[in-house]
């Protein structure tokens, strides 16, 4: 990796750039930039890919082959969108791919809004821009997920959100993962420039082990946790596990962080199931730490109470080849469905709803070790490489018409 060094004039392949949060970084989406940075790179249509990341406490971006970095926004900072473009003046890509949720830049308001400015303006600045979108803010519920505190504040966010999706939508192109999510961006907005691009399974891998590993049944729960991401009600379903007996062999292993919103809520859940023998924190998980964490889970629970669109964690679950336990709540259902996976369904405010899901799954080897196959299938389906060779074959014609 080498700090912006000099553009090589006579390179013939696309000096692609990607504005996304990056390891060693905790933002949310880091995962998802790494893979778009590390497959966009061998292409052979890239001479070079300039990432734009975020500058974090964890230090530097994680290097990687034939990448320049540009260290220029921050969460939360107001500046994100003049930095951003500054960069790519400097950079001079020919194309510039976005990696965005509505959070992406900023839990504040102002600075969170302000940083979704970003792809007009580049596009203003001349650079063909993609935009991949994680979520709309017509399926985010603001309180549920601490953007607003009362119902007022809720409506005047999603209305700003519109707004904001507006001016995103002067991209050139807008990805989404969701067949009903491009629907709705071609009906209530009139758009004609968003299109539906598979998630992708992160890592081209060997079939799994369908099977749990000998010793404790492990349940799983991997997230950024106090906003509409709780663990409670899994702690109480674990309890009610306990108290029916015959369950002295499950361990809970929560892992992950606070979410920004909500600074210091596991160390209160922690403080709190004390008593509980089997309940295991492991903070954050590096990412070669990921394989061993799944594979070791007798089933994977999303203690969800609301949803902001597709879950990466979901797709992570199924390239091990693991049984889910997932909240049944508004679309969700439907949604994951439409991308070939498979859960048991709990009422994410019902603890025992949560602890006969829970025993549904780990209790009956075979179900399990079906939801597993059912769910590596849909997450192994297109692997991430190819996925980026659909964004370069829609950049390439953008870049050519722009030189």
């Amino acid at each position: 990796m080498t700090e912006s060094a000099g553009i090589d004039q006579a390179s013939t392949g696309m000096r692609v750039g990607v504005v996304s949060a990056f390891p060693p970084g905790k933002n949310s989406l880091n995962e998802f930039g790494w893979h778009m940075v590390t497959n966009l790179a061998p292409k052979r249509e890239v001479d070079t890919v300039v990432l734009y990341a975020d500058d974090t406490p964890e230090g530097a971006p994680t290097p990687v082959d034939d990448v320049d970095v540009e260290v220029c926004w921050e969460f939360n900072s107001i500046r994100n969108v003049w930095r951003i473009a500054r960069a790519v003046r400097r950079s001079k890509p020919d194309a510039v791919l976005f990696n965005l949720q509505f959070a992406t830049f900023g839990d504040s308001r102002i600075a969170g809004g302000l940083g979704l400015l970003a792809p007009a303006v580049v596009s203003m600045m001349g650079v063909p821009t993609g935009v991949v979108l994680h979520n709309l803010v017509e399926n985010v519920d603001m309180e549920d997920a601490g953007f607003a505190s009362n119902k007022l504040v809720a409506k005047a966010m999603s209305f700003a959100g519109r707004m904001l999706t507006k001016v995103i939508l002067r991209a050139d192109y807008v990805a989404l993962t969701i067949p009903r999510y491009v629907e709705m961006l071609r009906d209530s907005y009139g758009a004609d420039n968003v299109l539906l691009v598979p998630h992708g399974a992160f890592e081209v891998i060997d079939e799994p082990d369908f099977g749990v590993p000998d010793g404790p049944r492990k349940l799983l729960a991997f997230g950024k946790w106090g906003t509409y991401k709780t663990v409670d009600v899994l702690i109480e379903a674990y309890r009610l596990l306990l108290e029916r007996g015959g369950y002295d062999d499950v361990e809970v292993v929560i892992a992950g962080t606070d979410s920004p919103n909500s600074k210091g809520y596991l160390a209160g859940v922690a403080e709190t199931c004390a008593d509980l023998p089997g309940v295991v924190f492991t903070g954050y998980v590096e990412e070669d730490d990921v394989p061993v964490l799944f594979s070791s889970a007798a089933a994977t629970v999303f203690p969800y109470t609301s949803t902001t669109g597709s879950s990466g964690v979901l797709h992570q679950a199924g390239s091990y080849g693991r049984a889910a336990v997932l909240p049944n709540i508004g679309d969700f259902a439907e949604v994951i469905e439409e991308e070939g996976f498979i859960g048991q369904y709990f009422d994410p405010a019902d603890a025992e709803s949560l602890a006969d899901a829970i025993a549904a799954v780990i209790d009956d080897p075979a179900r399990r070790e079906e939801m597993g196959r059912r769910n590596f299938a849909a997450a192994a389906g297109i692997p991430f490489s190819e996925v980026m060779d659909w964004h370069l074959s829609h950049l390439e014609p953008l870049v050519e018409a722009n030189r």
